[in-house]
C-alpha cells in the first residue's frame, strides 16, 4: 500500500538522522521476530551481521553521546553517514515501485535524515556550551526514546508516523527561522557597536 510505504519512508528516514545504528537494528530485529507485519523488502536487515554490526555500532554511540563534545564530534562524523542511511532505508521502503520512484524516496530519505541530523548536531552544540553535563544525558536518552517511538509507529502505524515527521519538519523550520532571526539581531548589534 501506497500509503503505508510513504509513512515508513518518512519515518524511517527521519530517525535515522537522528540515530541510523538504533533503526537499523529495529528494522532488522522486527523482520526477524515479526513483531509487525513487514513487507518482504524489509527481509534484507535480517541478517546476523547488520544486526550485530547495528547493536555494536548503537553501544559505541549510546556512549559517545553522553559525552559532551564527543557526541559533536560524533555527529561531524556521522554528517554523511546519517543521510546515506537514511536514503538506503528510503530504498529499500520503495523497493516494489520503478526506478523514479526509488530514486525520489533516496532523495527524500537523505532529505530527512539530513534535516534530523542537523537539528540534533546543532542542539548538541548548544547543549555543550553548558556547564553541566546532566542536560546532555536527558537529551540522548531522550533521542534514544523518540527514535524507537517512532521507528514503532513507522513500522506498526505508518499514518501517524508520518504526521509525527511533518510535525517535526515544521518544529525545526521555526527553529531555524528563529536562530537565523536571532544571529542577525546579535551580529548586527555587534557590527553597530564596533563601529561607535
Amino acid at each position: 500500500m501506497f500509503g503505508d510505504a510513504l509513512g515508513r519512508t518518512l519515518g524511517l528516514g527521519f530517525i535515522s538522522g537522528i540515530n541510523l545504528y538504533a533503526t537499523v537494528a529495529i528494522l532488522g530485529l522486527a523482520s526477524r521476530y515479526h513483531w509487525v507485519d513487514l513487507p518482504p523488502q524489509y527481509n534484507l536487515f535480517d541478517n546476523n551481521w547488520i544486526i550485530g554490526s547495528a547493536i555494536v555500532l548503537y553501544v559505541v554511540e549510546f556512549f559517545a553521546d553522553k559525552i559532551p563534545w564527543v557526541d559533536s564530534v560524533w555527529d561531524l562524523v556521522h554528517t554523511i553517514i546519517r543521510p546515506a542511511g537514511g536514503a538506503f532505508i528510503a530504498v529499500t521502503s520503495a523497493a516494489n515501485a520503478g526506478p523514479a520512484a526509488q530514486t525520489a524516496a533516496a532523495f527524500i530519505g537523505a532529505a530527512l535524515a539530513s534535516s534530523s541530523h542537523f537539528a540534533k548536531a546543532g542542539t548538541r552544540v548548544a547543549v555543550n556550551a553548558s556547564p553541566e553535563p546532566l542536560s546532555n544525558w536527558a537529551l540522548s536518552l531522550s533521542e534514544d526514546g523518540f527514535v524507537a517511538m517512532l521507528a514503532f509507529l513507522a513500522l506498526a502505524h505508518p499514518t501517524i508516523a508520518a504526521i509525527v515527521v511533518v510535525i517535526g519538519l515544521i518544529v525545526i523550520a521555526l527553529s531555524a527561522v528563529w536562530l537565523i532571526r536571532a544571529l542577525r539581531r546579535f551580529f548586527s548589534g555587534f557590527y553597530l557597536s564596533a563601529n561607535r
